[in-house]
């Protein structure tokens, strides 16, 4: 099953939580076992896993992301978001979950997030939900 849906962002980079979207796609399909495949077609955009239920450890991955790689730093790029383009390769644009009894393995504490990085945008999030 394909399932396709959107994020807007809000600020230059951010991190949405796409956990209820993307268990509500596992819902809808009604895999009881398999894997979920969760795909960011952009260039200057990426997802990960990691702990959704205290807001400041995304904050400090961002500020750590933007101090490591400084939206200014000589780059060659014309458009000017190089920076994204780097933090988008580092992070990466494809995670697979696995699917146990109809919903998404994830730890108690960990959420599914869009990461921004070069908004704001309207972004897409490709779902591939395989039984297996």
């Amino acid at each position: 099953m394909f399932v396709e849906f959107r994020v807007s962002t809000h600020s230059r980079t951010e991190f949405v939580d796409i956990t209820p979207q993307v268990q509500q796609a596992v819902r809808d399909s009604q895999v009881k076992e398999g894997i979920c495949q969760i795909w960011v077609p952009h260039t200057t955009a990426g997802v990960t896993i990691n702990e959704n239920a205290d807001p400041s450890v995304v904050r400090d991955i961002l500020m750590e992301l933007n101090k490591v790689i400084p939206f200014e730093d000589n780059y060659q790029h014309l458009e000017g978001n190089s920076a994204a383009h780097i933090k988008s390769s580092l992070v990466g644009c494809t995670l697979n979950v696995i699917i146990h009894e109809g919903r998404l393995m994830l730890g108690t504490w960990q959420g599914i997030f869009f990461c921004e990085f070069d908004g704001p945008r309207s972004r897409k999030v490709w779902l591939k939900i395989v039984q297996g």
